[in-house]
Parts: structure tokens; sequence; C-alpha cells
């Protein structure tokens, strides 16, 4: 008798266990992913973010200071090279006209890769640039006329610097493909928003060592010098 009621009484806890575990379950939040589309608010201006894993760093953040204001989309995936970009831009802008697209190629462009497609592979060991500097600048011509056809306004985001020691990219290559896409964003009256400048001077505080990525609160520091050019862009 006293072995059954030990039985039933293991069987309720552990019924209530298992109650409380599926509540706590229950209870955890769902990572939110940066990719993942978001449900749009009526009478909100849509902007679109085109860009790398600098863009994903800071699409989260920047989504929130921005909340209620605007819909902020972004690819969904990392927007690589202008070569990805050339392939798959019309995937991204669908039919929607975007009252802002917020873009940046360059850190896939200017990365260096092996003979067998070996992700960030050295130059000295014979490593190729993935996209040349000259055709990175005609592919940016041709996205940046394509964009155009589907947005009121479009804002360059320039090239983060890249800090010594990070593999397969060279300190001061940023800067060269910077000044190509100057050229395009020029002809085209595109302006520019410089991340460059703010990521160069707080380098060793925002960015990671020898990496061309960003600590969290580095890429909360970009979100809000983009969510602040947003709105007053969207001002105009």
């Amino acid at each position: 008798m006293q072995n059954s009621k030990t039985l039933i009484l293991a069987l309720v806890l552990s019924f209530f266990s298992f109650s409380i575990l599926g509540a706590q379950e229950k209870k955890k939040p769902k990572r939110v992913s940066p990719m993942t589309p978001i449900e749009e608010v009526a009478g909100l201006a849509n902007v679109l973010i085109i860009g790398d894993s600098i863009s994903i760093g800071y699409t989260l953040p920047t989504r929130t200071l921005l909340k209620g204001k605007v819909n902020l989309h972004r690819i969904p995936t990392n927007g690589g090279p202008t070569t990805k970009g050339i392939a798959e831009i019309e995937k991204w802008l669908g039919k929607k006209k975007w009252d802002l697209i917020h873009f940046n190629w360059g850190l896939h462009d200017l990365k260096y890769m092996g003979p067998k497609g070996e992700n960030l592979y050295p130059k000295e060991k014979g490593g190729k640039v993935q996209v040349p500097l000259a055709d990175y600048e005609k592919n940016l011509h041709k996205l940046v006329a394509r964009m155009k056809k589907s947005a009121k306004q479009l804002v360059w985001r320039n090239t983060t610097p890249i800090p010594a020691g990070s593999k397969g990219r060279y300190v001061g290559d940023s800067v060269k493909f910077n000044e190509a896409a100057a050229r395009v964003m020029k002809k085209h009256g595109v302006p520019t928003l410089d991340l460059y400048t703010p990521s160069k001077k707080n380098m060793k505080e925002w960015m990671r060592e020898a990496n061309v990525h960003y600590f969290p609160h580095g890429s909360q520091a970009l979100a809000e010098i983009v969510a602040k050019d947003v709105l007053e862009r969207l001002k105009d």
C-alpha cells in the first residue's frame, strides 16, 4: 500500500514538473532574426536595407529605433558582392515601390579568394580579389540604375573600414572601393551615409580585433546613425 502511495505521489510530482517546464518553455521569447519578414504597418514608409553582415548586425536595433515610424525591411540574405546583387536584385526589389532603399556592397567585393573558391584566401599565397575594382564600379552603375526604378529615394552607405590583420582583407582597400563608389553615386545623384569615418574613429571600441565585424554595442552605435539618417531623408 505504501509503495502504491509513493508511486502515485511520484507520478503527480512528475506531472507538475513537466507542466512547469512546459510553461517556462512557452514563456521563452522566440529569437527574432534580421532576415524574418516584417508585418507592415499601414501608412508607414517602406524602407529596404540591402547589404552584407555589417548591415545584418544593425538591422534589428535600427528596426527597434524606428518602430512605429517606418516599416524597415531587409533582403533575406547576406547581400554579398555586387555580382550577387546583379543576380538577385530583381527578386530583392520585388514589385513594391520603396520609399527609400539603403544599400551597400564592398566588403565582399574586395575580399581575396583562393584558386578553388576558398574564402578569405591571402593574396600573398595567390589569392585574387573577388570582384576587381573596375568591375565593382561597373556593377554599381547597373545596380543603382535598376534600384532608381523601384524607389523614391536611394542612399548609399559607404563601406566600413578593415582592421589590421583581418583575414583575406587588407587595410586601405575600403578607401579605394569607396572612392570608386563615390564616382558612381555622384553620377547618379545618390547621397552617401558615411559609416566609414565614425567606425574608423571608434574602431578599437566598436569593432572586433583583426575582424571587419562589430561588437553588439558597435552595431547599436551604427543603428543610431542609420535610424537618424532614415528619418531625416523621409522628411524630404
